[in-house]
């Protein structure tokens, strides 16, 4: 079993990067070769420019674009399930995100009427959402919405896609040095010292899960 691993988030360490690791060492435990890419340390990449070039004949279904983008999804196309951990920012994706998740779904949508995607077979993924906001208010600001459409994506282009959202995180160790009124400092360190460890306890059983093939 060959897992890739992917964290897009900037911050190296903190919830979505460790969330990313706890699920790639459940696969690593379970006999899985994991690959890790961590997004925002790879060389210069966008996402799709709309070249066509993966519906050309000899390419299609593949990105021909070989920027610093090409490697996460050379190793996408011969891995056997898919870890993607992203932040919400400003309720979405973050940007590296959103430039993998183009360039992935893109390439695998043929525009034909018999067939819609070149993707076969279809890789399981485990996608990770960490946000300052609780998963309780998800649903009535839209964040479920926005989720939900990229899930179905990645169900149709992809693989089978489930979902582990981590609300209500730490942002920073010091919240005295931002002029923030709306954080309550002690809870969000209480939840992060009581909650969170539930939270990676839960990606390091996904990632269990996917080396075992339950998906």
């Amino acid at each position: 079993m060959k897992i890739v691993a992917v964290n897009a988030s900037p911050r190296r360490g903190w919830n979505t990067d460790t969330l990313v690791k706890e699920a790639a060492r459940g696969a690593k435990d379970n006999g899985a070769e994991v690959i890790f890419f961590d997004l925002y340390r790879l060389e210069k990449f966008t996402g799709c420019i709309s070249c066509f070039g993966c519906k050309r004949e000899g390419h299609r279904g593949t990105c021909v674009c070989r920027d610093g983008l090409a490697p996460v999804l050379d190793a996408i196309d011969s891995c056997d399930a898919l870890i993607i951990g992203t932040p919400n920012y400003l309720g979405n994706i973050s940007a590296a995100c959103r430039a993998l998740y183009e360039r992935l779904i893109f390439r695998n949508l043929t525009y034909r009427t018999d067939r819609r995607c070149y993707n076969e077979p279809k890789t399981p993924v485990l996608f990770i959402m960490t946000s300052n906001c609780a998963e309780d208010y998800y649903d009535q600001i839209g964040y479920t919405d926005m989720l939900n459409g990229y899930v179905n994506s990645l169900n149709t282009f992809v693989g089978n896609t489930s979902v582990l959202i981590s609300g209500d995180t730490l942002q920073v160790r010091d919240y005295s040095q931002y002029d923030w009124t709306m954080f309550d400092p002690a809870h969000k360190q209480d939840r992060h010292d009581e909650v969170f460890p539930q939270d990676c306890q839960k990606a390091y059983d996904a990632g269990c899960r996917l080396a075992q093939g339950q998906f």
